[in-house]
């Protein structure tokens, strides 16, 4: 059972990435990566626990891009989570996200909602990457008694159009690829049938783009249908994965319940050696 979308503390997952590793064995998963926002601050636990576990790991990450005021969500995979010019580019992000989570408390402060922006704010201030986002301010409104879940405190404040929304600042999606192929890995557009911008994809595709996750927890048996049809016809490798969060109000269900087939997976795994090799070639050549 291959799931190659998951989060954990160091973003806006619930788990450790020990609990993570021991939930995805339990669930009977043997392929396994963890794709935080914006960091890659789990990968060395994740990758000891699935180590232990007898779990490959995927090395990955979820990095959001703007484009045209939407959020853009792109995974990579296979990624040297160690690489400077990555780790650079994604300190910025962090910081983007920092900024943007205060702005929202301030907004939040203006409708008699009052929170402790430190207290919030302080797992992104203590040196080991974790990035800040609206979940952990969704949190805050649960345990301050304003709202009675996470998803009715992104229904009522935060979400696009809501009172406390304050829009992401961000790279473009191909700064995003580009940053993704430096790091050795290849780019993947997360949850296209979320994005519901599939105009988009022919672009993004000549930008660099090189696969598209058409299995995915909340697409439908039409959008899995389509993605992979979208995906043949512009020649992208697929991804998939439960976009797992630990987090009742936002899951559809746990590690691997929405597995990519093994076929899709070596696939994926053929189109990053590809992608290797060509830049290899390019790096030797005169």
């Amino acid at each position: 059972m291959i799931d190659l979308h998951t989060h954990t503390t160091a973003s806006d997952g619930r788990c450790s990435p020990a609990e993570l590793v021991a939930r995805a064995a339990a669930a009977g998963v043997d392929v396994l990566s963890v794709t935080d926002h914006d960091t890659t601050a789990s990968a060395a636990a994740a990758a000891a626990a699935c180590a232990d576990a007898g779990i490959e790991f995927v090395a990955g990450i979820e990095i959001t891009s703007v484009f045209e005021g939407v959020d853009i969500h792109v995974l990579g995979y296979f990624i040297d989570p160690d690489h400077p010019g990555l780790s650079a580019f994604l300190a910025l992000q962090r910081k983007r996200r920092v900024d943007r989570v205060r702005q929202m408390i301030d907004r939040l402060a203006t409708l008699g909602i009052v929170l402790d922006a430190g207290a919030i704010l302080r797992p992104s201030e203590s040196g080991d990457g974790k990035a800040a986002g609206r979940p952990w301010i969704a949190r805050a409104l649960v345990a301050g008694g304003h709202v009675a879940n996470t998803a009715e405190a992104f229904e009522k404040y935060l979400q696009r159009g809501a009172p406390a929304f304050v829009p992401r600042v961000g790279p473009l999606p191909a700064e995003v690829f580009e940053q993704i192929h430096l790091a050795d890995g290849i780019a993947s557009l997360a949850h296209p049938g979320l994005l519901r911008r599939d105009d988009l994809i022919v672009g993004f595709v000549t930008d660099g783009l090189d696969a598209i996750e058409a299995h995915h927890s909340k697409h439908l048996p039409q959008d899995v249908s389509r993605y992979l049809s979208l995906a043949n016809r512009y020649r992208l490798a697929v991804s998939g994965g439960s976009d797992f969060h630990g987090d009742p109000s936002h899951d559809a269900g746990g590690p691997g319940s929405t597995p990519l087939p093994a076929e899709l997976f070596q696939g994926l795994k053929g189109r990053w050696a590809t992608r290797r090799a060509t830049a290899s070639g390019r790096s030797t050549s005169s």
